[in-house]
């Protein structure tokens, strides 16, 4: 089974991931901070990390060392939509796919399943 690691620090919103992935049939694993993803995604060798740019621990630092690390697994980052700047930084950093909240969020399932593939 395909193994997605994510940054998110809000509890509702990993139990809406943690849900999806069951129905995608992928194994998700959610960390809270910028230093756990960095450690856990090189313990387990994810097919697809996902950050919550919103996240209150080291986003955006967990990408760059994640990078700088020669960690070539795809990122998928999300934000509210009026942050262009961080948008910008975290593409700068390496991510593969930056979008707004409410778009993940729509397309939750198929990123998901993307891990599969």
């Amino acid at each position: 089974m395909a193994l997605v690691l994510a940054l998110v620090d809000d509890l509702f919103f990993q139990a809406k991931m943690m849900e999806t992935a069951r129905h995608v049939g992928v194994e998700l694993k959610t960390v809270v901070s910028g230093d756990a993803l960095v450690e856990a995604a090189a313990r387990t060798q994810p097919a697809l990390v996902i950050v919550d740019l919103n996240a209150r621990h080291g986003p955006l630092e967990a990408i760059e060392q994640l990078r700088a690390a020669g960690v070539a697994t795809p990122l998928v980052a999300f934000l509210s939509h009026v942050q262009v700047e961080l948008a910008e930084r975290a593409r700068a950093a390496g991510c593969r796919d930056v979008m707004p909240r409410s778009k993940f969020t729509q397309n939750l399932a198929t990123i998901l399943a993307q891990a599969k593939s």
